[in-house]
């Protein structure tokens, strides 16, 4: 079964994007992911392809009408894969939800605009919105590119060493220790001595140690539910 993803969106031309390199993109010409863009307003039915229209109850800004944005949806197959609605009123992305989606199928992304997307289509296609952060971007083509780039690197075969996505911040509930290589000194800064001393155990140790300080430091709010998860 291949990961296969089916962009919805008013800008195909801004896919693959950084999809189409480094890991993701070596992953995608071998075909160990598929992506597929679909133009929303080649579903509209008027002549000038209008997608929006605007708000109902006055305000600023346009809503993306919900017939044009059912057509896209129905064109695909339906299929198992979830509908996700990138969405800055939507359920975080965390690590947890990225696992979650790279065991599936694929998934169907719909990229929204403008002030957003009618709720009746947002209810009537059991849309999952998705948000990359409490913050705003222009469209949800950003936090797709986000969200893929997430997935495709837990696709099996997709990362060259397997303990290397194990390791990442967010895979155990803390954020990742910090890292060292050559040379041995630098700018009067040195390894930490433990790490080239050949003992795997003190390293491990070290390296717990050394996440549980960072999260605790940055992110209390991960260090809470570690320890809690860890009772």
């Amino acid at each position: 079964m291949t990961f296969k993803a089916s962009v919805l969106t008013l800008y195909p031309e801004m896919f693959p994007g950084p999809l189409g390199s480094a890991l993701a993109g070596r992953a995608l010409r071998d075909d160990k992911w598929q992506l597929e863009t679909v133009q929303i307003r080649d579903f509209a039915p008027d002549k000038h392809r209008m997608v929006d229209d605007t708000p109902a109850g006055g305000s600023a800004g346009m809503v993306m009408k919900p017939d044009v944005v059912a057509r896209a949806l129905d064109s695909l197959e339906q299929d198992n894969r979830p509908r996700i609605l990138m969405s800055p009123r939507g359920r975080p992305l965390t690590q947890d939800l990225v696992r979650e989606l790279a065991a599936g199928e694929g998934a169907v992304i719909l990229c929204g605009r403008f002030e957003g997307v009618d709720e009746r289509v947002i209810e009537a296609r059991n849309l999952m919105e998705v948000s990359v952060g409490d913050y705003i971007l222009s469209g949800g083509e950003t936090g797709a590119i986000v969200l893929l780039d997430a997935i495709v690197r837990l696709i099996p075969g997709v990362m060259g060493n397997h303990e290397s996505g194990e390791t990442e911040s967010f895979e155990t509930g803390l954020l990742e220790h910090p890292h060292y290589t050559r040379p041995q000194e630098w700018e009067g800064r040195s390894i930490p001595a433990v790490l080239t001393s050949g003992n795997h155990k003190a390293v491990d140790e070290w390296r717990l140690e050394e996440a549980k300080r960072i999260t605790r430091e940055r992110r209390p709010d991960l260090w809470e539910a570690y320890q809690n998860r860890s009772k």
